[in-house]
């Protein structure tokens, strides 16, 4: 019997994902030595700096500062990097290998040439064939690098078709972000480590925000990154890779990274360097922190049920609670916006009883994800209904651009994009971490958040947010009596009858995106 070209591919196709399915299984006979967080902050500079004015608090009570600047962010980073004397842990989905994560990488280098154990934990989605760079990181005495969730295969086509034959396994990524100083010292948000998101980029920049914490709410931070770092999901990078660099090469390849570390003249600014300039950067920002009670809140790093991806994660679980007890106000600032049938039945229970509910997000315009803009454009019609006010983030935000030429940037500036994940209940309560409000963060993805009970912080962030819900940042959207979708500079006025400022292209490929429901996995 003769088979058609195209069946004969088929068939291929299946044996060749038959075949990865049977062969891409993560390694298991590792030498995965468990280590706690750095528990002592009182012993370190840091630690002292902060008793004065944790003695003054109730023992429930952290401190907390909102970064909400790239460059601030950066900065923050950077001063925590160099007044850091025992212990640096950092946890991320996305480091890249540009000139902020260059940079911060030889900083880490160098905290570890003077003592500091250095911990890195990184998700697998987005190492990209780096293996042998962070291998060479991690093969320095006092630096240890961790993959969460690897890919089996780590190259080629071979890694995607793998991705099919473990797809409830490796379809869930560890999205958190956190960064712990000594044990004193911590920032949780929305920032991953790359030029977009420290107002570096001559391109795009991206519009978000982390917070900064002192006192007893750090210990729940190290928490997290130890369930995260011991869990039987992270491997060495060692254990993933069969080459390892020569010593020879090894010994240069840390030379030359110490000596450039050195160099500033690629950043736009200049953050600090040095323990003197780390501690009085940190002892500027402690005199303005805010003190209030706070929990950390985060998933379990390993599902108990790996093919379950419709129930609820602990994250999720919070801010359904959180949302369930407003009483008058939700005030939302999510990159990626999508709710399913259960959400919008909620929201709608709230606008019935009177609650507010606005939220910012991004336009197809600002979207850097189709696929993520095709989960929002299929719900829009039905959140309006529901009574939830929507605002798009322009690509030209007025306040962001002025914000960059006030700090400084690469460049000039060609667009911005929302990244914030923030939430206010009540102008009382600040929900603030890893967290999209979209399926996946809800179901699929590991998230990490700070629920920060402090009216001082939440109007801080209301204010930030109201900014840009202003006609020279965001675009209103309603339907008119027709029903139809339309947008404007203010609610009501019509502007455009489509997304606006975007081509037919850029539409028509959302409009079929939009046929397929896959919006849990965008």
């Amino acid at each position: 019997m003769i088979f058609p070209k195209k069946l004969y591919r088929f068939i291929l196709l299946v044996l060749i994902i038959v075949q990865i399915t049977g062969c891409t299984t993560k390694p298991t006979a590792i030498d995965r030595q468990p280590s706690l967080s750095f528990d002592q902050p009182q012993t370190t500079m840091l630690g002292k700096m902060i008793e004065p004015r944790q003695l003054s608090r109730t023992t429930a009570q952290s401190g907390f500062y909102i970064l909400s600047s790239g460059k601030q962010a950066f900065v923050e980073r950077l001063a925590l990097i160099e007044s850091a004397q025992k212990s640096l842990d950092a946890q991320y989905y996305i480091w890249n290998s540009d000139t902020a994560g260059t940079y911060m990488a030889q900083r880490l280098l160098l905290a570890a040439e003077r003592g500091v154990r250095v911990r890195i934990l990184l998700d697998d989605i987005n190492i990209n064939d780096r293996d042998d760079v962070i291998a060479l990181l991690s093969s320095h005495s006092n630096i240890d690098v961790r993959i969460y969730n690897p890919f089996a295969t780590r190259k080629g086509m071979a890694k995607w078709l793998g991705f099919l034959a473990e797809f409830s396994r490796l379809n869930r990524r560890m999205h958190n972000k956190t960064f712990v100083a000594d044990g004193a010292f911590g920032i949780v948000g929305g920032r991953n480590i790359g030029d977009e998101y420290f107002d570096m980029d001559p391109e795009l920049n991206f519009r978000d925000r982390d917070i900064l914490a002192t006192g007893p709410i750090v210990k729940q931070i190290s928490n997290n990154f130890d369930a995260y770092w011991n869990s039987p999901w992270s491997f060495p990078i060692h254990a993933l890779i069969k080459d390892k660099p020569e010593q020879s090469y090894l010994e240069s390849w840390l030379e030359n990274n110490l000596v450039a570390a050195h160099d500033t003249q690629s950043l736009c600014y200049n953050p600090p360097q040095g323990f003197e300039q780390g501690l009085q950067n940190i002892q500027s920002i402690l005199t303005q922190m805010v003190w209030a009670e706070a929990e950390l809140i985060y998933d379990q790093p390993v599902p108990s049920d790996i093919d379950d991806l419709n129930s609820y994660k602990l994250t999720a679980e919070s801010l359904g609670k959180e949302i369930s007890l407003a009483q008058k106000e939700v005030l939302i600032e999510s990159a990626y916006f999508v709710l399913g049938e259960e959400q919008l039945e909620k929201a709608g229970e709230l606008a019935d009883r009177g609650v507010q509910i606005r939220a910012l997000t991004n336009s197809l315009a600002s979207n850097d994800l189709l696929t993520n803009h095709s989960g929002y454009g299929k719900g829009r019609k039905d959140m309006l209904r529901k009574g939830i006010a929507l605002h798009e983030f322009r690509p030209d935000a007025l306040s962001f651009s002025e914000s960059l030429a006030s700090t400084g940037r690469c460049g000039e500036q060609a667009a911005t994009g929302l990244h914030a994940k923030s939430i206010v209940f009540d102008r009382k309560t600040l929900y603030i971490g890893s967290f999209n409000i979209n399926l996946r963060s809800a179901y699929l993805n590991f998230e990490t958040v700070l629920v920060v009970r402090s009216p001082e912080l939440a109007q801080q962030v209301v204010d930030d947010i109201e900014t840009y819900l202003r006609p020279e940042n965001s675009w209103a959207v309603w339907l008119n009596k027709q029903g139809d979708l339309r947008w404007g500079t203010e609610m009501g006025v019509e502007k455009y009858s489509h997304d606006p400022e975007t081509d037919w292209l850029r539409r028509f490929q959302v409009g079929i995106l939009v046929l397929f429901p896959l919006e849990k996995y965008f």
